[in-house]
């Protein structure tokens, strides 16, 4: 069949797809629009990052696999709020608030990847970049908590 070295590259590129439109969505979460198609492409995608990443062959609990229980349950949350109560009263912030989480999860790990696997970033400390992308979603999650408001 395929082996690890292409499972990985495709779960990569499924991440980096929805971390891509996640970004989009972002920025429709901060301009109050609901970017209906591109908002179901990056929840589809994320939700793919999850399976494939409990698909890897790793022993035991790791932070890896607690983190992508948490983003799971999160963004059950994020689906619910969006298509079963359609963003509906309190509904609204669950959903701004799981979907830029789920956002946020999915960058935190690809910092933490780069500079794991970049030789270039090898000896440097990824902690300003983490701490720089979690002030970053923490303020534009609060931002798009206000803003947002669907019709």
């Amino acid at each position: 069949m395929f082996g690890l070295p292409l499972f990985t590259a495709i779960h990569v590129l499924i991440t980096l797809v929805a971390i891509a439109t996640g970004f989009f969505v972002l920025i429709g979460l901060l301009t109050d629009k609901a970017m209906g198609t591109l908002s179901a492409v990056f929840l589809l995608f994320i939700a793919l990052t999850n399976v494939t990443g409990f698909l890897f062959p790793i022993k035991g609990l790791t932070p890896a696999l607690i983190l992508g229980m948490i983003s799971t349950v999160i963004l059950l949350l994020a689906v619910a709020a969006r298509y079963v109560f359609d963003l509906r009263s309190g509904w609204r912030p669950t959903y701004v608030i799981s979907a830029v989480s789920v956002l946020y999860f999915n960058v935190f790990v690809l910092i933490v990847q780069s500079f794991q696997k970049l030789p270039a970033l090898h000896g440097v400390s990824p902690n300003i970049a983490q701490g720089a992308a979690l002030v970053l979603f923490i303020v534009s999650g609060g931002l798009a908590v206000m803003r947002f408001r669907p019709s």
